[in-house]
């Protein structure tokens, strides 16, 4: 757990501060972020990354947060509400490729290749193998092979 707090409290503490501007609330809204995660670990189902987890909580509890003291979200700050979860999002989205890139250098040369082809190429299994000079079988399995071992390296780190 103090791991978890570790490697997430200053993503944690900007993305509040980004919506409060507010150093002490930020710090406060952190602080019970993590109990919250804490408290509800068993929530958490890995289906994205610890972070985004953890800013989800922390965005739920600002919402709290204004609600509590009477402060309404006025119409034009929702709107930036919206884009900006909007660019959060693809930020988290971005992080997360570039996570799984460097995951991806760390696999044998043809299973990486195997992979690229097949993502960012759009290649068929047929075509991969074609172009490598092994079957489409060969194409197949590597790269449910190089897919496995991304996501046990994904589930480790997180």
């Amino acid at each position: 757990m103090d791991e978890m707090y570790r490697q997430n409290a200053k993503i944690v503490y900007y993305f509040l501060y980004s919506w409060c501007h507010n150093v002490q609330l930020a710090e406060d809204l952190t602080q019970e972020t993590f109990l919250k995660a804490y408290q509800s670990i068993e929530r958490y189902d890995g289906s994205c990354k610890l972070s985004v987890w953890l800013c989800q909580i922390a965005k739920h509890l600002y919402f709290q947060y204004l609600q509590k003291n009477g402060r309404e979200i006025p119409a034009e700050l929702e709107e930036e509400r919206i884009a900006k979860e909007d660019t959060e999002k693809q930020v988290l989205t971005k992080l997360e490729l570039i996570d799984v890139l460097k995951e991806m250098q760390k696999l044998p040369d043809k299973m990486r290749e195997v992979i690229y082809l097949r993502i960012i190429g759009e290649l068929s299994f047929r075509e991969i193998g074609e172009i490598l000079g092994k079957t489409e079988n060969w194409a197949r399995v590597n790269f449910y092979r190089g897919k496995e071992q991304l996501l046990k390296r994904r589930k480790w780190d997180e």
